[in-house]
């Protein structure tokens, strides 16, 4: 079959009515979580993988199909989720999620002009043609990847995965040192359980330990639960002030001068969201500082440049789309979020990677096509439904969270009905809090607990293969040239920061 065959495959999947309304559901729900400060598309994730569950057994799905639905619901959420964030940066000045920060440094300033309703609905337009071209270079990229990685042998699954890691780690937080500490306590979780051989580790003779450490119990916790110690503790309850939206459309020449940026922004944000760990939040400062050294009025960059907007919004959106490509040819997750729906996907048996073309394409051309559809109808719905999806903002924490904890600790005991899961549940919450409120980045621990049972199988049968040779992942070349890739993305950072730091001395002297 060709490529156009299984695309037109994947749009009778997505377009069955029960898959049309997991998308609607998606894109609406990762609307909703972008606008509300401090959630973010990777705790919205989180928080609907058992929800998920719980829809697709009660349509009585097969395994093949509720796997299907499940990550087109959770994508929607994914990628309306980016839409959303850039709501709040634009009305309130407070970014509904990180990569929506540089769309705060024009877009509040045009909502203090009166044109908030033109920001929003750039902001939209940009993020549809944005997703567009991703879903267009997506289908075009995807599956050579793909056949490309089927070449590779252990050492190269094993090498491809620490680059996965090295390259999380190095863009992760503010400190590289602190993303490593945490990529390695991930790794140190997934030991826990029993191995391949059949030995119990660092289960302390506990039965419940011997499954290990539950993927959807820790990233519900740290994400979800620890937002809501985060404003529990800090009394993050200040009353919200909306700017007023007058016009919802913008003018003549505000589209003129958004056409460049959004296409510019579109393309560069693909190719970085490709890139592993890079993320939507590079790709929007990389669109804004392009936009403003190529602008002939550069003066206007922060006193309300609509370029400013349509920039960003176009990159961090493409970076979301073009970090599937990773996940979905390489099984590497490219951002935290894109590990999320890693774990997703393993929990329905359904492993990404370069056979996923092939023993599922369902999921695959499925997912792909929904892409489409959902962008449609975050065009549809963000432009007409921009005040309705303000006034989410203005929700009282009283009302929103008891409504995480109950989906929370639902979603949690519904998997395995443990008691246990729960005090891990709010265990691992309390730590988040106090990670991320001492800048630790959570997304290298999900990252390590995810990828860390895979390295560990494709290391041993490497091993196996070469009787023992731990030069078998240097002397391969393939594997060889990921290492020494791993290293530099960890060390080029480190030494640039020295002979800074160094310059400056010498400057002060």
């Amino acid at each position: 079959m060709s490529t156009m065959d299984y695309l037109m495959g994947g749009f009778a999947t997505a377009l069955t009515w029960y898959n049309l309304l997991f998308a609607f559901s998606g894109v609406v729900l990762g609307t909703a979580v972008g606008v509300l400060p401090g959630i973010g598309p990777m705790s919205g994730v989180a928080l609907l993988i058992p929800v998920t569950a719980v829809l697709t057994s009660g349509l009585g799905l097969g395994a093949e199909a509720a796997a299907t639905s499940s990550i087109i619901l959770l994508s929607g959420v994914y990628y309306g989720a980016m839409y959303g964030g850039s709501t709040t940066s634009i009305l309130l000045n407070t970014p509904g999620e990180s990569s929506s920060v540089v769309t705060a440094l024009d877009g509040y300033q045009m909502a203090r002009q009166g044109r908030a309703g033109s920001a929003l609905s750039i902001s939209a337009i940009g993020s549809f043609v944005a997703g567009i071209i991703t879903l267009l270079g997506l289908i075009l990229v995807a599956e050579p990847l793909s056949e490309l990685a089927l070449k590779f042998g252990y050492s190269e699954y094993f090498s491809l995965m620490v680059l996965g890691l090295c390259a999380v780690s190095g863009l992760a937080g503010k400190s590289m040192v602190k993303a490593l500490m945490m990529t390695t306590l991930g790794l140190l979780l997934a030991t826990v359980g029993v191995d391949q051989s059949g030995s119990f580790r660092f289960t302390f003779g506990s039965p419940i330990l011997a499954d290990g450490i539950q993927f959807l119990t820790l990233a519900v916790g740290l994400f979800a639960v620890g937002e809501v110690f985060k404003t529990i503790l800090e009394e993050d309850t200040s009353e919200i002030k909306l700017a007023k939206i007058n016009s919802l459309y913008p003018s003549k020449t505000e589209l003129k001068q958004s056409t460049g940026p959004i296409l510019r922004g579109s393309f560069l944000g693909f190719f970085i969201g490709i890139l592993p760990g890079a993320g939507a939040t590079l790709a929007s400062f990389f669109s804004y500082i392009m936009e403003k050294k190529i602008s002939k009025t550069p003066e206007r960059f922060g006193q309300g440049a609509i370029e400013g907007v349509a920039g960003p919004e176009s990159a961090n959106n493409a970076a979301a789309g073009g970090a599937m490509i990773p996940l979905l040819t390489l099984g590497i997750p490219g951002s935290g979020t894109t590990a999320v729906l890693m774990g997703a996907l393993i929990m329905y048996n359904v492993q990404p990677g370069p056979l996923l073309f092939t023993d599922h394409p369902q999921v695959a051309w499925g997912l792909i096509a929904s892409m489409f559809v959902g962008n449609v109808m975050l065009l549809i719905l963000n432009m007409p439904l921009v005040r309705v999806f303000a006034k989410i903002i203005s929700t009282p924490p009283k009302y929103l969270l008891p409504i995480i904890i109950a989906i929370s600790v639902f979603g949690v005991y519904s998997v395995q009905n443990s008691i246990f899961d729960l005090w891990v549940l709010f265990l691992s919450g309390m730590i988040g809090y106090f990670l991320v409120k001492n800048d630790y980045p959570l997304a290298p621990v999900l990252l390590g607990l995810v990828l860390g049972p895979m390295m560990e199988n494709n290391m041993r049968n490497a091993l196996v293969d070469s009787s023992g040779d731990w030069m078998v992942f240097i002397t391969r070349p393939l594997s060889g040239v990921l290492l020494l890739i791993s290293a530099a993305w960890i060390l080029i950072p480190l030494i640039l920061k020295m002979r800074g730091k160094s310059v400056l001395v010498n400057e002060e002297g």
